[in-house]
C-alpha cells in the first residue's frame, strides 16, 4: 500500500483566528446532507466530521452539535469503508 496518498487540503480559521490545515479524507452524502471527514495536519490522530453547507456565497463547514447525528455519520462512514476497503 502506498502511504504517500495525495489528499486535498483546506485551511480553516479556528475560534482564535489561527489557521489550521486539514486533509480531506472523505466527502459523502447521507440523508440529503453532505459531510466531510477531515484529518488534522498538525496532529494526525485527530479526525473531525463536519457538515458541508452550500450557500450563494460558496461552501462552508459547520460542526455537528447533535451527538446522535455525528455517531450516525461516523457509523455510516465506517460501514462504507469496511464494504469497500482501499487497496
Amino acid at each position: 500500500m502506498n502511504s504517500d496518498v495525495y489528499r486535498d487540503k483546506i485551511v480553516v480559521l479556528d475560534e482564535n483566528g489561527d489557521e489550521k490545515e486539514f486533509s480531506i479524507e472523505a466527502l459523502f452524502d447521507m440523508k440529503d446532507k453532505t459531510y466531510a471527514l477531515l484529518r488534522s495536519e498538525q496532529d494526525q490522530n485527530h479526525t473531525f466530521v463536519m457538515q458541508v453547507e452550500n450557500t450563494e456565497d460558496g461552501q462552508f463547514l459547520t460542526g455537528i452539535n447533535d451527538s446522535s447525528e455525528r455517531d450516525m455519520v461516523l457509523d455510516a462512514y465506517e460501514i462504507a469503508v469496511d464494504a469497500n476497503p482501499a487497496e
